[in-house]
């Protein structure tokens, strides 16, 4: 897994994720978006790291198309941070940047399996 860019991509973000929950949770009191990105922030890993050992090409892409709606879901959290400023810009761009492209990888894989 140490050469699967996506995957590394997305537990990379997981944990950005893990740490603006901490943030949001304990120093913003926010209770409820906290954990509605924590979950689908860390599910979109989650849903990378089972499509590795996918038991067919479907199974795999059916995988990647959950994680694609997890980080759509995440950049809705985000955006409702960002926009009830909870979230300075720098944060929401930065946050918003690696999701956007987690997004773009997982929609050019799915769209390179699709092609075979």
């Amino acid at each position: 897994m140490k050469d699967n860019v996506i995957y590394k991509l997305s537990k990379s973000f997981a944990l950005r994720i893990i740490k603006l929950y901490n943030y949001l949770y304990n120093d913003k009191k926010e209770f409820v978006i906290s954990k509605q990105i924590y979950r689908s922030g860390t599910s979109i890993g989650a849903n990378i790291a089972e499509s590795i050992y996918a038991q067919s090409e479907a199974d795999y892409i059916s995988k990647l198309k959950i994680a694609l709606k997890e980080a759509s879901e995440t950049k809705y959290w985000l955006e409702l941070l960002y926009e009830s400023d909870t979230l300075s810009e720098e944060e929401y761009n930065s946050m918003n940047n690696d999701v956007s492209t987690i997004i773009g990888t997982i929609v050019n894989i799915i769209n390179k399996v699709a092609k075979k």
